[in-house]
């Protein structure tokens, strides 16, 4: 089916929750007639090499993406935001921007994540706990992570009720998205400032304003509403960004206008896409950028 499109620049593939292989995403985005997509798994550069060979054989050019995870827990505002970067295709296949990249990505998700939660309850309920002291001695990563290599709330569940004796309303306390003690998966934004002094990387804040969707839908998602992210933006602009997904099938018309001008007076580029998963929920052209707006970002990216 022909694109309005000339470039979707959110996708994410078979490597973090999306229903197409690398080469199945390409192979679709060819087939929608789009000139360009990239391919931004979720906290993994893992799907690139392969979309990058699939883009060779289909005859379309793939930019090369991650959408990276960032957690915040402050007062008006415990939860995510994502960036989006975008980096040359050469960059792939270099081994010291590679192994940075993922033991940044990693300090996200899996042991990283146990790790900070871990550290966290202990802060808060520990021993020496600020808000209370419900645990004798402090939880362990250990014994979260034994017997799993993908943790779940169920083992920190088992953890707190089999080695620190527990009841429902404790672990309760402890582990609920609304225990204070609660912290999101992602990475802290200073994390990435050695990256973006070290390599070249594009940076764009992805779907800034999907919290205030006013439909129904997935793309609303858990996201703050833009009041939250419009007070966070001078923090961006400081960690350093280079564009706004400001076409995005979460985003409201008065939001895309209020964008484009954020985007105009920070003299950011303007991005788009249709943050594709699956041909159902999440389908392809429901987003993205023309041609113009596409070489201004290539441009950026030095493809």
């Amino acid at each position: 089916m022909p694109n309005s499109f000339a470039a979707d620049l959110h996708t994410h593939s078979t490597l973090s929750d999306g229903d197409l292989t690398p080469t199945e995403l390409i192979r679709e985005a060819k087939a929608r007639g789009l000139q360009a997509v990239a391919l931004t798994d979720h906290d993994t550069l893992a799907g690139l090499p392969e979309a990058l060979e699939a883009g060779k054989e289909a005859g379309i050019t793939v930019i090369c993406g991650v959408e990276v995870s960032l957690r915040f827990t402050r007062p008006d505002f415990v939860g995510s935001l994502h960036y989006l970067i975008y980096i040359p295709s050469r960059m792939i296949a270099h081994a010291e921007f590679v192994s940075s990249m993922n033991a940044v990505l990693s300090e996200g998700r899996g042991h990283g994540l146990v790790v900070a939660r871990v550290n966290r309850i202990n802060e808060l309920f520990g021993p020496h706990g600020k808000i209370d002291r419900l645990l004798k001695r402090p939880l362990a990563a250990e014994e979260v992570e034994a017997g799993t290599v993908n943790v779940t709330r169920r083992h920190f569940a088992e953890a707190l009720t089999k080695h620190h004796d527990l009841d429902r309303d404790a672990v309760n306390r402890l582990i609920s998205n609304d225990s204070p003690a609660y912290v999101p998966s992602g990475i802290p934004m200073n994390l990435l400032t050695p990256l973006f002094k070290r390599f070249p990387i594009v940076r764009v804040l992805a779907h800034p304003a999907a919290g205030s969707f006013p439909g129904e839908g997935v793309y609303r998602e858990v996201l703050p509403p833009w009041e939250i992210v419009e007070k966070m933006l001078p923090e961006f602009l400081e960690l350093g960004l280079d564009g706004l997904e400001v076409i995005y099938p979460g985003h409201a018309p008065e939001h895309i206008e209020i964008l484009k001008q954020i985007a105009k007076k920070h003299s950011l580029l303007i991005t788009g896409g249709s943050d594709f998963h699956d041909r159902v929920k999440r389908p392809m052209g429901t987003g993205g950028i023309g041609a113009t707006d596409l070489e201004m970002l290539m441009a950026k990216v030095n493809l």
